[in-house]
Parts: C-alpha cells; sequence; structure tokens
C-alpha cells in the first residue's frame, strides 16, 4: 500500500526533472524571431515573458522610431529577437531592434522586388549623406538623393517620417540605398501633367519668382516652373533680369507657348502692357530729331532708348563726320543723354536707324563756304603715303595732295621725300567734295602755272614753229628746250627727218638749235610735243601748193631754191620802200 502510493503522489524531483524536460523539449531556438508579452515595465526597460524559464529584458527605446516616443504597455504582445536563452544571470537575452530590423528586411525585400515605396525616418548625418531608419533596417540616403534641387539646410527634414525609393538592397552586407528625390521627381512630374493640362496659351496667372539666371527667370506657377526670358521682362532693354526681379518676387505673367511633350512653359511679362513699336512709323519721322539714352555700347555701334521699349542705333559710320575709325565708346558713354536723327524706320523688322553726326554741322560744308576753290591754307602734314600728302586742316577735316600737284617740273615720288610728318605747309584748294567728303590740294600751285606763263609770254600753240636747243642726245631721240622757255619736250628718233636715213639722234649735238613744229600743246596736263619731221613736211606742202607741182621734172630743191629766191627779193623790196 506504501508502496503504491509512493507511485501515486510524485516528489518536489519528479516535479523539477518534468521542468527541465519541458525546458529541453521547446521549440524556441536561438537566432530567431519569437512572440512574447510584456509583464512588467522598470524604468527605462520593458519585461517581456517569451516562454522560457525566465524573462528577458529590453530597453524601451527599442520600442520606439526615431522621432517617436514608444508607446508600448503591460499586456502588449511583440515580437523580439532571440538571442541567447540564458546568460549568466540566468535570464533570456532578446532584442527587439533585431526582430524588427529582420521584419523590416523581409517587407523592404518585397517592396524593392515590388519598386514600392517605403516610409522611413532621417536620423544621422554621416560622411556624403545621411542615415535613415526604416522600421528598423537603417539605409544610406546619399547627399545627391535629398532633394531635386541642393538643399542647404535638412535640418527640417530629420526625424520627420517620410516616404523613399530603395536604389539599392544587399541583405549580406546589410547594405541599403535609398532616394527621396526620385518620390519627389515622380510626385512632382504627376503634378506637372496635371497642372499643365489646365494651363492654356494666352492665360495671365500669378507666380512667384524662384530663380534667376543671366538669361531669365524661373517662375512657380503653383507646382510647375515656366521660363521667363529676359527679352520678355519688358519691352525696353533689360540687361540683367535683376534689374527688375527678385527671388521670391510675385509676378503677373502670360503663357506664351506650351510644350506639352517636354512639358516647358514659356512666359512673358511685357504682353501685359501694350506694344510701344505699334505707330511708330508716325511717331518717328524720317529726317526728324529726337532726344534719347545711350543704353548700350557694341563695336559696331551705339544703341539709343527712344522711349521704353523703343531703340534705335547708332551705326558707327554715322556717329561723326572726321572719326571713321574710332570705337563708339569713345564718342558716346552709357546713360548719356544725345541728340540723334532719324534715318530710317523698318517697324516689321522693329528696328530704327539714327544718326548722331546729322545733328552737328557737317565740317565739308563749313570748309566748302569758308574756303572756295582757290583759296590758301595752312596745316600739319598728317600721313605720307604712295600717293600723296594728308594734311589736317580747320574743322578737323583732312585734305590730299597728290603726287602730281607737288611740283611743276620734279617727280611726285622725289618730292615727296621732302616733307615729314608734322611739317606745316601751304596749299591751295583745288576741289570740295561735300558728299564724298574729299578735299583736293596743291602745292605746286601757289607758285604759278609756268606752262601756263610760257604759253601766254611765247604765244605757244598747236602747229606753232619754234626754235628748240638740244639738251641731250639718246638713242631714241633727243631732249630739247623751247628757246624763251623753260618749256622741255622730246623729240623721238621717227620725229627726227622726213626723210628715214636722216632720222638719226647723232646728228645733233648739245647746244645745237633746230626748227621744229608744235604737234601738241595740252595746259590742263602740262604735256608739248614737237617735231622736226613734221616742219619739213609742212613747209613742203607749203611750197608745192605756192610754186606748183613737182610733175613739171623740177626737183623739191629746185622748188625750195625758187621759193628762198622769191622770199629774199620780197624781203629786199621791203627794205627799199
Amino acid at each position: 500500500m506504501a508502496l503504491a502510493s509512493m507511485e501515486k503522489f510524485p516528489t518536489k524531483e519528479d516535479f523539477a526533472a518534468l521542468l527541465e524536460e519541458s525546458f529541453n523539449t521547446s521549440t524556441l531556438a536561438e537566432g530567431s524571431v519569437v512572440e512574447g508579452r510584456v509583464v512588467a515595465i522598470e524604468k527605462d526597460m520593458a519585461v517581456i515573458d517569451v516562454g522560457l524559464k525566465t524573462e528577458g529584458r529590453v530597453p524601451l527605446r527599442e520600442f520606439g522610431l526615431h522621432g517617436r516616443e514608444p508607446s508600448i504597455k503591460v499586456g502588449d504582445k511583440v515580437e523580439v529577437y532571440l538571442e541567447r536563452v540564458e546568460n549568466a544571470l540566468g535570464e533570456a537575452v532578446i532584442s527587439r531592434d533585431k526582430a524588427r530590423r529582420e521584419e523590416s528586411w523581409e517587407k523592404l525585400e518585397k517592396a524593392f522586388e515590388a519598386g514600392e515605396k517605403v516610409e522611413g525616418v532621417i536620423f544621422n548625418s554621416v560622411k556624403g549623406g545621411f542615415t535613415v531608419d526604416l522600421d528598423g533596417a537603417v539605409a544610406f540616403l546619399p547627399r545627391s538623393q535629398v532633394d531635386i534641387r541642393p538643399v542647404r539646410d535638412v535640418g527640417p527634414l530629420m526625424n520627420t517620417p517620410q516616404p523613399f525609393q530603395i536604389l539599392k538592397m544587399d541583405r549580406r552586407r546589410g547594405n541599403i540605398v535609398v532616394s527621396r528625390r526620385t518620390v519627389l521627381e515622380e510626385t512632382r512630374a504627376e503634378q506637372r501633367s496635371e497642372l499643365v493640362q489646365s494651363l492654356e496659351e494666352g492665360q495671365v496667372i500669378e507666380g512667384v519668382v524662384k530663380n534667376i539666371t543671366d538669361y531669365g527667370a524661373f517662375v512657380d506657377l503653383g507646382g510647375i516652373d515656366g521660363l521667363l526670358h529676359v527679352t520678355d521682362i519688358a519691352w525696353r532693354r533689360i540687361n540683367h533680369p535683376t534689374e527688375v526681379l527678385s527671388v521670391g518676387q510675385t509676378v503677373r505673367v502670360r503663357i506664351i507657348k506650351i510644350n506639352h511633350e517636354t512639358q516647358r512653359i514659356s512666359l512673358g511679362m511685357k504682353q501685359l502692357e501694350a506694344d510701344p513699336w505699334e505707330g511708330v512709323e508716325a511717331k518717328y519721322p524720317i529726317g526728324a530729331r529726337f532726344k534719347g539714352r545711350v543704353t548700350n555700347i557694341t563695336d559696331y555701334g551705339a544703341f539709343v532708348e527712344l522711349e521704353p521699349g523703343v531703340e534705335g542705333l547708332i551705326h558707327v559710320s554715322e556717329m561723326s563726320w572726321t572719326k571713321k575709325n574710332v570705337h563708339p565708346g569713345k564718342i558716346v558713354s552709357t546713360s548719356q543723354e544725345v541728340e540723334v536723327a532719324v534715318l530710317e524706320v523698318d517697324p516689321v523688322k522693329r528696328r530704327i536707324s539714327l544718326g548722331l553726326k546729322q545733328c552737328l554741322p557737317n565740317p565739308w560744308e563749313s570748309f566748302a563756304e569758308r574756303f572756295p576753290v582757290g583759296s590758301i591754307v595752312e596745316g600739319e602734314v598728317k600721313n605720307k603715303t604712295e600717293f600723296g600728302l594728308f594734311i589736317g586742316l580747320e574743322g578737323d577735316v583732312d585734305g590730299m595732295v597728290h603726287l602730281s600737284d607737288l611740283d611743276w617740273n620734279r617727280p611726285g615720288e622725289q618730292v615727296i621725300e621732302e616733307f615729314n610728318r608734322g611739317d606745316i605747309v601751304k596749299a591751295q584748294v583745288l576741289d570740295v567734295d561735300v558728299e564724298k567728303e574729299r578735299i583736293s590740294l596743291g602745292i605746286k600751285q601757289l607758285g604759278g602755272d609756268p606752262f601756263a606763263t610760257a604759253a601766254e609770254g611765247a604765244d605757244l600753240r598747236k602747229n606753232a614753229v619754234v626754235t628748240c636747243e638740244v639738251l641731250d642726245v639718246k638713242e631714241g631721240g633727243i631732249d630739247v628746250k623751247i628757246v624763251g622757255t623753260d618749256l622741255t619736250a622730246f623729240i623721238r628718233r621717227s620725229d627726227l627727218a622726213r626723210d628715214r636715213s636722216e632720222q638719226r639722234p647723232e646728228r645733233f649735238a648739245r647746244g645745237d638749235k633746230v626748227d621744229a613744229r608744235i604737234t601738241q600743246f595740252d595746259r590742263k596736263n602740262h604735256k608739248v610735243s614737237v617735231s622736226i619731221k613734221a616742219l619739213e613736211i609742212a613747209e613742203e606742202k607749203e611750197a608745192v601748193a605756192q610754186y606748183g607741182s613737182t610733175d613739171s621734172g623740177a626737183s623739191l630743191g629746185d622748188i625750195l631754191g625758187a621759193a628762198l629766191s622769191k622770199a629774199q627779193a620780197q624781203s629786199s623790196e621791203t627794205k627799199n620802200d
């Protein structure tokens, strides 16, 4: 009876053995995620029963996301990661962070494969970017992926739950790369598409200047940007958008063009105002004078604002009567007020040609009035060229002395060497062409025309008979000087005699006197030609006409002898009378 009773009621040792056996047969395994129940909260630790012989402890901070307070309470069921069943203190070693990380990795892998967005919190700054808590899993957010545009202050984004796109995952290395920028771009693209569809060309709306560049400004239209080009800000010239606009400024704009494919929008502000070019021909007739302000200077001229939005160009050739090769910036300056004359108006091309010199006295006209042809002027030698001298004259104009007008007798190429830049010389005005802006001068004319003087004193003319003195004998003829004048001429070999046998220059010597006939006398070009042959032919014709034809058998010598005798007889009779 006693033995049976002992078998029916187990001892305390039996219970201990059974309890140990139950622990050994537990399904809980180290390195796995198990479910437990919060049995107590002590200070900053949560006591969790996971079905082992002792509870485990988990810091409360592991139950809250970054930026959020933990909301755990006694009785809550939670999943934890079982690291060890029992440590040296006899407690279970468990972790909520590791459990969440394991759970998060599974969810993130599914989201990555599906291309879905995940929620996370930026909680720390690291080299090259930031760390993001994805419900337990830590991801890296590169700085370039924070926003569409560079963000200087990330403070407002920290510890705030927001969506991210997973770009890369490597579970073995525990590496996750996410992007906030991709989410923003996708959202913005959807918003842009909806907004673009609601806009129409010609529509007037308000926007905020978001960014300013050299070529214009970007205006936020409420989720989509439009470009306000610098040429569409105002009708007048705008050198830089900052002259009119500033970042954050609210502006009224008109939609000029919408490209639905690229979702680009062109905006304009000046289109909200009247076009100042309407009726421009009537406002600015050709020849009229107006005052304007110089707005821009280029190599080819200067732009002058006649009124806001209407500019004309003074071409460099229309800036000065005398300064031809000077940069416009040396004649006018920016913001200077000038008087201009309208030269041409093209309303189609929106161009007005202006003249500055037309509002100033024409120095060529003034010179022509003060110094008519024949006047004597004085000036400085400004330049020597291969064709003459340039002389600076009164009124800041230049006159030219051609090589042919330097000396009557010597070649111009020889005489010009006697002049130097800076020399003060006198000259006679030969011609003034106001239209071509040319003044012709002569230096040799100051001493009179020796050709004309000789012609008048010696009664020289074509066909006149003159006596010449041989100056030089050459192979092709002889140089002679007309006796009683300073005029020289050259008698060619063919003009030395009527008979070819006598056309020999060596027949003559320096100092010989010969009679010849003038065959050319050009007063304008100062050219005289003489011929012995022409004189002999003329005398023969005269003799034949007076004494009859040579067909009677008389020789030319006989005829000339008879003519000479007759002439001598007539001369004797004249003396006796």
